[in-house]
């Protein structure tokens, strides 16, 4: 039987990529809460033409919050593996994981009123 080729590996790599992004989808209700306040900052960055620097921000807030929803569902899951029952500190890794997308939420947030704060503020009073 012949190996599959790297680029082939690679393009399964990826597809597995997809599946996780899908289940992450399907699965997490905050995921879909992500993804509102995804759509809503990249339209509000469009509208008052942010600058290159601030769409580097942005994008880097975005990308902080999935990727740490995205850990956190994956913690989750691995944790209900190995500890279907209560246990404490399978409790407590569940928590520190979703405190984890706490601090990148906020921290977007915090990017999010320093980038667009003003240009909303003025485009209300202006």
């Amino acid at each position: 039987m012949t190996q599959p080729s790297y680029l082939s590996r690679r393009l399964h790599s990826f597809g597995y990529a997809l599946r996780g992004l899908a289940i992450l989808a399907a699965t997490q209700h905050n995921a879909r809460i992500h993804a509102i306040a995804t759509v809503l900052v990249i339209a509000a960055g469009v509208l008052f033409r942010i600058s290159l620097t601030e769409w580097c921000l942005i994008v880097l807030a975005i990308t902080c919050v999935w990727v740490a929803e995205a850990l956190n569902t994956a913690i989750e899951f691995l944790v209900d593996l190995v500890s279907p029952d209560p246990q404490p500190l399978a409790a407590k890794a569940k928590d520190v994981a979703a405190g984890a997308v706490l601090i990148a939420a906020i921290g977007a947030l915090a990017i999010g009123i320093i980038v667009l704060g003003p240009k909303i503020w003025d485009s209300v009073l202006g």
